[in-house]
């Protein structure tokens, strides 16, 4: 497709919120991949995660003039994404956190360095939900747990909680595979 444009971002921004279809389009086909890739790691069935995808774009598109250049658009355009996730999990109710662990557990975990050559995303889809949301606020959008906790509705200790379990199940998950394959290639 011939650009219509020069693309620049700022040109890009202005046209979007002109509500122009062809600077939307080339907003779409440019991050329609990574905002795909965003909302699988938070909604495991790919067609639900098309679904926010496509709900986010949506609310993007109408909701444009409310981004008023604070940082950056494709971050803001990010997080709406994200939004769109958690509030599909939420609204299906499915979502439970488990009871706290004792602090001086967290505490005496240390993290261990291990040189992996795995798929991330085939891991994180084997999460329960509760824990992937914490795992991937904490540790892809770089949320703190006091934003986890406010963001979700849970204590500060779940988030604590649900990120130490996720680590653990992910860990657990990543050893089982490795020794499948080690007993495979035997």
């Amino acid at each position: 497709m011939k650009l219509l444009f020069n693309n620049k971002k700022e040109d890009l921004l202005s046209r979007l919120k002109r509500q122009e279809p062809a600077a939307q389009k080339i907003f779409y086909d440019q991050s329609v991949k990574k905002f795909l890739s965003v909302a699988k790691s938070y909604v495991s069935d790919l067609y639900q995660a098309e679904d926010c995808v496509i709900k986010a774009f949506c609310k993007i598109f109408k909701h444009i003039e409310s981004f008023r250049g604070e940082g950056n658009f494709e971050g803001w355009a990010r997080k709406i994404v994200v939004n769109e996730c958690l509030n599909f999990i939420k609204s299906r109710k499915t979502v439970f956190y488990l009871d706290d662990v004792h602090a001086s557990v967290l505490e005496d975990l240390q993290e261990e360095q291990i040189d992996f050559d795995f798929n991330a995303q085939e891991l994180l889809d084997q999460l329960p939900d509760a824990y992937r949301m914490v795992f991937n606020l904490y540790v892809i959008e770089d949320y703190s747990h006091q934003e986890i906790a406010d963001t979700l509705n849970i204590s500060l200790a779940v988030s604590k909680t649900q990120l130490f379990r996720a680590k653990e199940k992910l860990r657990k998950i990543y050893f089982q595979q490795q020794k499948k394959l080690k007993n495979e290639n035997v």
